[in-house]
């Protein structure tokens, strides 16, 4: 008995796929890791096909029809990732997640054990790296990034976020190098000291302005890229570092870096930004996923106390 379902040719297929998650044809190519000629040429072998326009050329995106199709069709084509994965791995499902090093080195790390004894049957593989994921080309599952608020970042679309924690960013650095560098009783007072920062001068701005302190530009005194590279300095008495209880709970804890300011009263923390997840939107409610995100935003969520209440007014 003959198989009458109708498929259309798979490479056609692929290059529509990658051309509904990443809105680009050359973004399509570079996931698809095949020349951008070519999938412009499945692109319209697979219309021909059809006999249906899929793309809005125009616009930039897909026609109305191209849309529902790539609905249906890039669901089907997860479930087949999916079954394959399950199918190499033994039945046991993968997340590929990748983090921003601080976070993964100082916090994340050390509290694994408890997402593994929680789900035993999810097999994650953990990459720190500064570089954030292009889902569609890496491979990547889920990212993690610290967003500073009011800094741009790349967007990608088809892409969701679930904020995980807006931590209390403040000021720290060694006993030895605030013994030498004596009192610092005012924020501004940290404008004549050295600086440490990661990749550049935007979190000590931000926690500034914040602050009440205008400070239009800065150089740090140095740049060391990570966070745990920051620290490092700083245990060392090279000068000031910003840092949230999420990288510092060891350190805080050992005396090895302790809050500036007035000793009565050290410099307030501020929430500048947050630790974010992302998560492509096709793959938000994939069971396994799911499982991570709640366990996320619960385990981040209760590491920070929560925020006090505001001080009633005088005569409430």
């Amino acid at each position: 008995m003959a198989d009458r379902r109708n498929f259309p040719p798979f490479g056609p297929l692929r290059a529509f796929d990658a051309f509904g998650r990443t809105r680009g044809i050359r973004r399509a190519a570079e996931w698809l890791q095949i020349d951008h000629a070519v999938v412009s040429r499945h692109l319209r072998a697979l219309e021909k096909w059809a006999g249906v326009p899929l793309l809005d050329r125009a616009g930039g995106g897909l026609t109305e029809a191209g849309r529902i199709y790539h609905d249906r069709i890039a669901t089907a084509l997860d479930e087949i990732a999916r079954a394959t994965e399950a199918l190499r791995a033994g039945d046991l499902p993968q997340l590929s997640v990748w983090c921003v090093p601080g976070f993964a080195f100082h916090w994340l790390v050390r509290r694994l054990g408890s997402f593994r004894a929680e789900y035993p049957d999810i097999d994650l593989l953990l990459r720190p790296t500064d570089a954030r994921a292009r889902f569609w080309s890496d491979g990547v599952d889920a990212d993690i990034r610290y967003q500073i608020d009011g800094k741009p970042h790349e967007s990608q679309p088809g892409i969701r976020r679930a904020e995980l924690a807006r931590p209390p960013v403040f000021p720290v650095a060694s006993p030895d190098f605030l013994r030498r560098a004596g009192p610092i009783r005012a924020v501004g007072d940290l404008l004549s000291h050295p600086l440490l920062a990661e990749e550049d001068s935007n979190e000590w701005l931000t926690w500034l302005a914040r602050q009440g302190v205008a400070a239009p530009s800065m150089i740090p005194a140095v740049r060391l890229w990570h966070a745990h590279l920051v620290l490092a300095a700083a245990r060392e008495g090279q000068g000031v570092a910003l840092a949230n209880p999420f990288l510092l709970e060891d350190d805080l804890r050992n005396g090895t870096l302790v809050r500036v300011g007035p000793p009565e009263a050290p410099f307030d923390g501020v929430a500048i930004g947050a630790y974010t997840l992302f998560i492509p939107e096709n793959s938000w409610e994939r069971p396994a996923l799911m499982r991570l995100r709640s366990w996320l935003m619960h385990v981040a969520g209760a590491f920070l106390p929560p925020k006090e209440p505001p001080a009633a007014a005088a005569g409430s």
